[in-house]
This record gives structure tokens, C-alpha cells and sequence, in this order.
């Protein structure tokens, strides 16, 4: 060490030890800090003892602020457990917490802006799930032609569109179309672009939410639900003129209705269809369009299973209306074929993804011959429980799936690992089995006499799926076996192609479930008029 640096040591050494006196400095040090301390006591916002013994709320007055708070709203705080979040909301900064502090109130800000955010992003996340739609732009049609659509009346439109379909021009090979899927695909590609270049539809703005105009999304009666939003939304087909309109909806959720007025337990529908009485009534005062046809251009959509007895109580909306149903029963005299529409049961359980896990698997790897799990509702299934359950290896037949079982395959699975899917009617005589099938590319095999299929006035569901009467369930099997592999590859290549007509899409495209539910309601149309015109 350099002998200045020892030098420099030793002067600092010799005043620390000889020089300063620690005795004052000391007193000093403790002076400083009794004044420190009792600075901090006066600038708390408690009094030191709270500090101290942290003593229990007073609960009276505690109470007494939140009983004010449920009554202003001035104090709103609930936990997410969920998220494992606090969210806090706006109305909190008034309120001075216990050991609050300058730091505490900053936590709080942060905070409180941390659940803003929170709140702003869960919106976002629902506004992506029901964004708004971009439907595809409509067909491109000539000035003259648009000149010459505009000047028709409804019932001219209606008649240049019967006149067009007659003479449809014959249609061999469309890109978006597969023939062999058809009854006859000239006439329904004809019309489908009739409908594209005429249709308008007025909605009745009447009604409140949740009943009217608010769609049930969700579960196995969603197909209501998709339509509405769908329609609703659509810039094409909706007109805001009743006297340019073909075709007037009732824009109601019979699933809304249930939730809405039914009394559970009570097993009476009596209110609801006195309510849809009393909306129709309420129209035809308002409004003369009900009264001049007398229901027959205004239509609805229903799927709950009680859509079809919620109508009895007004008698022009069962007979005239076109009722598109989900509980398309021909044996009840509520549901008319050829007047009113087969609307397809659709189970779907994510918003967002409506076409969650649809796809299937190749011929060769579906080892089952037939699959069918599900409650034991009405008098078809305990039959085909009764004939196949734990009967035969090759026919996997279940009430509800058995949990041992479902751990090794899930439902899914199940459909996607067989040939034919089994679609018995429960209560009533439709299922979204039908649809499921579809959508795992496994051939429906459906047991339901008096049910009428969906687009069965355009769709030849003979190719691509099985019709077996409910008196035929002893001998199913061999009807199952008895078709050759050859037709079943078709039958199975048929169900992939007819897939894209029973698809809900958040963006419709042409011939999806949608257009051809509106088609179905649009035919039924024409064939009124031309009824009417002929009498």
C-alpha cells in the first residue's frame, strides 16, 4: 500500500475513535427520529391505535354504507373467481379504505384500471363472437333488368318468377352444386337465383327483447335463433317498405317464449299461444298487410318442440301462415306439407364456431356398423334398445352413453367411427341427430314415419341416407347389410357434398343452411300464389 494512503487511513481511524463525540451525536440521532415519528402519526389518515391493534370494522356504520350502496349504486364491487381477478368498478374512488395509504391508493388505481381494461377486452371478445356480418355481394344484374325489377309490384315479381322457373334453362354441370343431390337441380338453381334477384322481406319491428328480436343461439333449438340474427341482419333480402315486400316475418324465439312466460311444472301452453295470439292481433290493427292475405305472406320460424301447438289459439296463423318447424309432424294437421317448411334441428354449442369438429373419417376406418346413444324419450328408442342394445358387437346401441365407454370414445368419436348413425325420433318426431350425422359424415339412417325432411322439395335424401320404418327395428340390421359397399361409398360420398347445405356459417354463403331454409320458405311462397292464381 502506498505509504500516503496508510497516511490517509490513520487521520480517519484517529477521528472516528478520538475526536467525534458519539454521546451528542446520539441525542441528536434520537430527537430526529421521536420527530420523524410523531409527524407520521398527525399525517395518517387513522389514529395510531387503529394502526396498532387493528381493530374490527364497525359494522353498524359498514352496513349502513352498503345498504346506501345497493340502493344509489354508489359502491359496486364483485370478484371474477373465474378470471381469479378483482374488478372493481368506477364508483369505488369516494371511498377511503381501512390502512389506506398513498401507495394503497395507487394500487387501487392501478387496479381499477387494470379491470377497465379487463372489461374493454371481454367486450371485444363477445363483439368478435357476434360481430357484425359481411354478407357476399349480390348477384350482378344488368341496368335494364334492374329498371324492369323495380317497376313490378310484389304479386308481378312473384308471377315473372314462376314464369322464369317453367322454363328454366337445363343445368349439366355447376361448380357449386352437385347433381346427383337433386330432385331436379335446373328448376331449384332457377329459382334460387329468383330469389337472390326478387325476394324482399319486411320484419314487424314490434315486440320487445327477449321474445322478439333477440336470438337464442345456443343448444339444440339454435336453428331459430341463427335464422333470425341472420336475417335480421341482411341487407339483400330485408326491406324497410312492407308495399315492396313478398313476404312479411314474425320475428319471435319460441325458445324465448318458453323461457319468457312458460310456468314451469305447470304443464300448460295456454298463456304462450294466447301471447302469440294477441301479438297477431295486434298487427292486423296496426297494420292492413295481415288482413289483406289473411296471414298467407307472412311466415315464422320455430324450433321448439311446442312450436307448432303455441299457434292454436288464432286460427288464420296455424292454417295460412308458412310455419317453418322443427317439429315437422304430418300426422298432427299443424304442419302441411307443401305449405310449410321442414327447418332442420341444429345442436350447436360454440358461438364463436358453429362448425366446430365437423369432418369425419375415411370408409375403411369405421369398424362400427351402426351407433345410436341418447335419453330414452318417447316409443321408438326403448324398441331399438329392447332389439340391439347388447346384442350385437357391430351395432353400438345405448340409452345415455355409459361413462366407462365414453372415457375410451366420445360421442363425437362414436359418429365418426361409423357407417350409419342412427337418428330415432324421441317425443316428437324431429332430432338434430340428423344434422350431427351429417356433419360427421356418417350416413343418417332415420327412424321417424311421419317426420317431413328438411328441403325435401329440392334434396333427394334417398342418396344419402336410409329411411327405415319404426316397425321395421327388428330386422335393422339386415337392412344395413344388405346395401353393397359400392352404393354405401357413394351414399357416404354424398353425405360430405350435401354437408355445405346444412352448414350455419357466420358469414352465409350461398346455398348454406340459411339461403336454403329462406328457399324453402321463398318456394312455398310461389306455389301460394300460383294456387291462388289458378283458383
Amino acid at each position: 500500500m502506498p505509504k500516503d494512503m496508510r497516511k490517509f487511513l490513520r487521520r480517519i481511524v484517529v477521528v472516528l475513535f478520538f475526536r467525534v463525540n458519539w454521546k451528542k451525536l446520539f441525542v441528536i440521532g434520537t430527537i430526529l427520529t421521536v420527530f420523524r415519528v410523531v409527524f407520521q402519526i398527525y399525517s395518517l389518515p387513522n389514529p395510531l391505535t387503529e394502526w396498532i391493534t387493528s381493530p374490527p370494522l364497525d359494522v353498524a356504520s359498514y352496513q349502513r354504507l352498503i345498504n346506501h350502496g345497493n340502493k344509489s349504486r354508489e359502491l359496486e364491487l364483485s370478484v371474477v373467481t373465474s378470471d381469479n381477478q378483482l374488478k372493481m368498478t368506477k364508483h369505488l374512488a369516494p371511498v377511503v379504505l381501512l390502512n389506506s395509504t398513498a401507495r394503497s391508493n395507487r394500487l387501487m388505481r392501478v387496479m381499477q384500471r387494470r379491470a377497465r381494461l379487463l372489461r374493454r377486452r371481454r367486450r371485444k371478445r363477445q363483439a368478435r363472437i357476434l360481430e357484425k356480418i359481411v354478407y357476399p355481394p349480390p348477384p350482378v344484374v344488368p341496368d335494364h333488368l334492374q329498371r324492369f325489377i323495380a317497376s313490378l309490384t310484389p304479386n308481378e315479381a312473384l308471377a315473372y318468377a314462376r314464369s322464369e322457373i317453367e322454363k328454366a334453362p337445363l343445368v349439366t354441370d355447376d361448380p357449386d352444386l352437385y347433381a346427383p343431390l337433386f330432385r331436379n337441380i335446373s328448376n331449384f338453381k332457377r329459382s334460387y337465383e329468383m330469389m337472390e334477384l326478387l325476394l324482399k322481406v319486411y320484419i314487424y319491428k314490434e315486440g320487445d327483447r327477449p321474445i322478439f328480436h333477440e336470438p337464442h343461439l345456443l343448444g339444440i333449438y339454435s336453428s331459430e335463433g341463427w335464422f333470425m340474427r341472420l336475417m335480421e341482419e341482411n341487407p339483400y333480402f330485408v326491406t324497410t317498405d312492407p308495399e315492396k315486400a313478398h313476404l312479411f316475418y314474425l320475428p319471435y324465439s319460441s325458445r324465448q317464449l318458453q323461457m319468457a312466460v312458460y310456468v314451469p311444472g305447470s304443464h300448460n301452453l295456454r298463456p304462450l299461444s294466447e301471447f302469440l295470439r294477441d301479438y297477431v292481433n295486434m298487427l292486423a290493427a296496426k297494420y292492413p298487410f295481415w288482413n289483406r292475405t289473411h296471414g298467407t305472406d307472412h311466415f315464422l320460424v320455430a324450433c321448439h318442440d311446442w312450436g307448432p301447438y303455441i299457434l292454436k289459439d288464432h286460427e288464420e296463423l296455424i292454417r295460412n301462415t308458412i310455419k317453418a318447424l322443427c317439429n315437422a309432424d304430418i300426422s298432427e294437421g299443424i304442419f302441411k306439407a307443401g305449405k310449410d317448411v321442414s327447418l332442420p334441428e341444429t345442436a350447436i354449442r360454440n358461438i364463436g364456431k358453429p362448425l366446430v369438429n365437423v369432418g369425419g373419417k375415411r370408409v375403411s376406418q369405421r369398424p362400427i356398423l351402426a351407433f345410436f346413444a341418447g335419453n330414452m324419450h318417447g316409443p321408438v328408442r326403448p324398441k331399438l334398445l329392447k332389439y340391439w342394445s347388447d346384442r350385437d358387437e357391430d351395432m353400438k346401441i345405448y340409452g345415455p352413453l355409459p361413462t366407462g365407454v365414453s372415457r375410451i370414445m366420445s360421442y363425437p368419436e362414436h359418429m365418426k367411427s361409423s357407417k350409419f348413425c342412427l337418428c330415432p325420433m324421441g317425443f316428437e318426431v324431429n332430432s338434430p341427430r340428423i344434422v350431427e350425422a351429417i356433419y360427421y359424415e356418417c350416413v343418417p339412417v332415420i327412424i321417424a314415419d311421419n317426420l317431413a325432411l328438411p328441403f325435401d322439395e329440392v334434396l333427394d335424401w334417398s342418396a344419402f341416407s336410409l329411411i327405415v320404418s319404426e316397425e321395421d327395428i327388428p330386422k335393422l340390421k339386415e337392412i344395413l347389410l344388405s346395401i353393397p359397399l359400392r352404393r354405401y361409398q357413394v351414399m357416404q360420398n354424398n353425405v360430405k357434398r350435401v354437408q355445405k347445405h346444412f352448414h350455419w356459417n357466420a358469414m352465409p354463403f350461398r346455398f348454406d343452411i340459411f339461403h336454403m331454409i329462406l328457399h324453402s320458405i321463398w318456394s312455398r311462397r310461389l306455389n301460394q300464389f300460383q294456387e291462388s292464381q289458378i283458383s
